[in-house]
């Protein structure tokens, strides 16, 4: 079931949230590059709308495009995003924006790895993370040993690797 729109005045946004998130959800501006707080960030999780709590992307599909945004591959659904032609540097780019509140989030490009070839390029200021809660089977319950050395592999102790880092 589609989330019902969020809707505040301007004045409402402003006291809400913070100044550089304002300045990019609701007036449109873009953070300076490699400064946002997601942009070498590695968690495993879901990056929500920092003004909504939509959510719009899970950490698989965040990669390092170089570019100084945090990047994504494929949102967590489309219905969540909309579209709009922008002409605001004199050529034609596509921004993104909450389906929910309207915000601005950033752009998409068609530069890409397969198999979507989209890069979703995004302001950390227009995001929040929820990191991935511990996994029902796998969970210690209280008094348990705690999880022995890293396998042989070096794949952990759960033989399965971590987020790729960029580098």
């Amino acid at each position: 079931m589609p989330r019902k729109k969020t809707q505040k005045s301007e004045k409402e946004w402003k006291g809400v949230l913070a100044p550089e998130a304002f300045r990019v959800l609701r007036q449109g501006h873009t953070e300076q590059p490699f400064s946002g707080r997601y942009h070498d960030f590695w968690e495993d999780g879901v990056y929500v709308c920092n003004a909504c709590r939509t959510p719009l992307f899970r950490s698989e599909a965040k990669y390092d495009h170089g570019t100084g945004w945090p990047s994504f591959s494929v949102p967590v659904d489309e219905k969540n995003l909309v579209y709009r032609d922008d002409f605001s540097l004199l050529v034609k780019r596509v921004e993104v924006r909450c389906a929910v509140c309207g915000s601005h989030l950033g752009h998409v490009f068609d530069d890409g790895p397969a198999p979507t070839f989209l890069h979703y390029c995004i302001n950390s200021a227009a995001l929040d993370f929820i990191p991935a809660g511990p996994d029902p089977r796998t969970a210690r319950k209280p008094g348990a040993k705690k999880p022995g050395p890293a396998a042989e592999d070096g794949t952990g102790a759960g033989g399965k690797a971590g987020p790729k880092q960029a580098g």
